[in-house]
């Protein structure tokens, strides 16, 4: 329980990141960014895999390029539901989806399974190996 909401204020943070990087998203406060990280949570969960599913040929022919439209448009839907978290344009919300996407990655990459933060301890073993 503790990794799931430790992800849910990373992709909070990641949002209000963007938001203050891109003119066309607009967070109008912690709560609203919070809000809209759970409504991106449950749009992910939910429709996301429909969504990839029925526009599939299209994936493969963009070589999985759709798939940040596809991103996009649940950003868009979000913004449309929650108050206080606006998306403004087409291009505001592919870029803004890459970047909530990256920046969400980055900060995931530091915790683990059980919600905490790790990371990894790289040691040389002789020559070039590393363990």
């Amino acid at each position: 329980m503790n990794g799931i909401i430790v992800r849910w204020l990373t992709l909070t943070g990641a949002i209000i990141v963007t938001s203050y990087l891109l003119d066309g998203i607009q967070v109008s406060g912690f709560f609203s960014a919070l809000s809209a990280a759970a409504m991106l949570g449950i749009l992910n969960a939910f429709f996301r895999p429909i969504a990839l599913l029925l526009t599939l040929p299209i994936n493969i022919m963009s070589l999985g390029l759709f798939t940040f439209l596809i991103n996009a448009f649940m950003l868009k839907m979000a913004s449309g539901v929650i108050p206080g978290f606006n998306v403004y344009g087409f291009w505001s919300a592919v870029f803004g989806s890459l970047l909530i996407s990256l920046v969400s990655w980055l900060l995931n990459s530091f915790i683990n399974e059980q919600g905490k933060v790790t990371y990894i301890d790289l040691k040389r073993r002789g020559g070039d190996r590393w363990e």
